[in-house]
């Protein structure tokens, strides 16, 4: 019997764990409470356990289990984006139909956090021994930038040997570089648009947007032909304040945007077919030539990919134009081997032509570790030993805590091929029996951790 079978004794108080965990709205910058929430379920439990635990930092925690010989971790966070809309079910709540399991966070990433306690626990309580130290991280914002991490490695060591589980099966030994960025007008001199609002996180595809615009002056037949010949699904509604365009998409996250259909972007291309340049602003204007549906960064002169990692990808996460405010942020998603000040440079020289400022918000390099490493030898063994085959290795445009890791770390698991997760989107969600078979091969990977050379 593999160690990592024994996970199996603890599924009924996972899953009542679970439907706890699942039901706090952790959202970080938007309900910090919440956040502080979840982190303070994982401390309770982790006392419950008698497993040893520290609180870093607010948004960071670690429980752990033995001392001495090499540092192993494993990472995981309690923030969740924003439930978004469309939802067959109650988003913060855990939700068992036709064998899934579903909630805002179950597969990111509150499911593998709360595995990665129970883990902790079923070590302890079958007495494995292990000669390294065995940590369990977690963060509380790292859908927001990963400052939790900043600030807990600030104050700890970075292990010798890590995974975290916030991506897909096989083994993740490279992830590309993120940049997200803020692109702003000086002033909003629309004369015909007062308002566009659209997305609520960066790292996802809109699925909802809208904008307001003066009804005094446009072509209602007009719009309602180029609304029909577009791919968007559009609603027109006669206010006090002129015309409202409600454009509905679905959202993905932003490292495989072209999975989504972004509201914001088809909200753009319609309304700059039926408007100049000066009555719906500058902004809008370069959103429509630079990047309006695209997500591969052609018209940005961005389009390139590498070997290793796979193509650049391009997401419009958030529009905001009221008032004197007009702002739009981007998720750029590029190559491992590509020089992420390359982007940056070319990406400014085609806003400034439109006398825009770009700002970054958040840079995270790429990471890329060599197949043979030991980490990712001991990862493809946990993985074997279960599934009874080795793993893929693969790259990803995801970002996640592996990149804070220097070098030693990679994502692992908890996602199977073919399992429509939903993530980031409505319906979050993952099979039964695979969430618990990523339960097994987490086990069977932190117990080989524990006993690393």
């Amino acid at each position: 019997m593999l160690f990592g079978d024994k996970i199996l004794l603890y599924q009924e108080e996972l899953l009542k764990d679970l439907a706890y965990l699942l039901s706090i709205e952790s959202v970080d910058g938007e309900k910090k409470e919440e956040c502080e929430r979840a982190l303070a379920f994982i401390i309770k439990r982790a006392q419950d356990f008698g497993l040893d635990y520290q609180l870093v930092t607010d948004k960071s925690v670690h429980v752990q289990l033995g001392e001495g010989g090499k540092l192993c971790g494993v990472l995981a966070h309690v923030d969740v984006v924003p439930a978004g809309n469309n939802w067959s079910v109650i988003p913060f709540a855990l939700t068992e139909r036709d064998g899934r399991l579903y909630g805002r966070g179950i597969a990111d990433d509150k499911g593998a956090a709360l595995i990665n306690l129970y883990c902790l626990r079923a070590l302890k309580e079958h007495g494995a021994q292990g000669k390294n130290t065995l940590r369990a991280i977690f963060g509380a914002s790292e859908e927001t930038g990963m400052d939790d991490m900043d600030g807990y490695f600030e104050k700890m060591p970075l292990p010798d040997m890590a995974f975290t589980p916030d991506s897909d099966y096989g083994v993740c030994y490279a992830e590309k570089g993120i940049l997200q960025l803020r692109v702003s007008a000086p002033t909003n001199e629309a004369k015909v648009l007062s308002q566009f609002h659209a997305g609520k996180a960066v790292n996802a595809v809109p699925d909802l947007a809208y904008v307001m615009l003066d009804s005094s002056g446009y072509d209602e037949q007009m719009l309602m032909r180029l609304a029909d010949a577009s791919d968007g699904n559009f609603e027109f509604n006669y206010t006090i304040d002129g015309l409202m365009i409600i454009s509905r998409g679905t959202a993905s996250h932003a490292c495989e945007p072209e999975k989504g259909k972004n509201a914001a972007a088809l909200l753009i291309d319609l309304i700059t077919n039926a408007y100049d340049v000066e009555d719906i602003g500058a902004l809008c204007s370069f959103i429509d030539y630079a990047v309006n549906c695209e997500t591969d960064g052609r018209s940005l002169g961005l389009k390139m990919s590498d070997s290793v990692s796979g193509a650049l990808t391009v997401n419009l996460g958030m529009i905001h134009i009221e008032g004197q405010t007009a702002e739009a942020y981007f998720d750029i998603r590029y190559p491992v081997t590509v020089s992420g000040n390359y982007v940056l440079r070319q990406f400014k020289a085609v806003a400034e032509y439109n006398n825009l400022k770009v700002d970054v918000v958040h840079h995270a390099k790429p990471l890329h570790l060599e197949k043979d490493s030991p980490l990712i030898c001991e990862l493809s063994a946990a993985y074997e030993s279960v599934m009874g085959e080795k793993p893929t290795l693969y790259a990803t445009g995801g970002g996640t805590y592996a990149r804070k890791l220097g070098g030693k770390g990679v994502a692992f698991g908890p996602h199977f091929e073919g399992d429509p997760i939903n993530m980031h989107n409505a319906d979050e969600s993952m099979d039964k029996e695979n969430f618990f078979k990523h339960a097994q091969i987490c086990l069977e990977a932190m117990y080989r951790l524990y006993n690393a050379e």
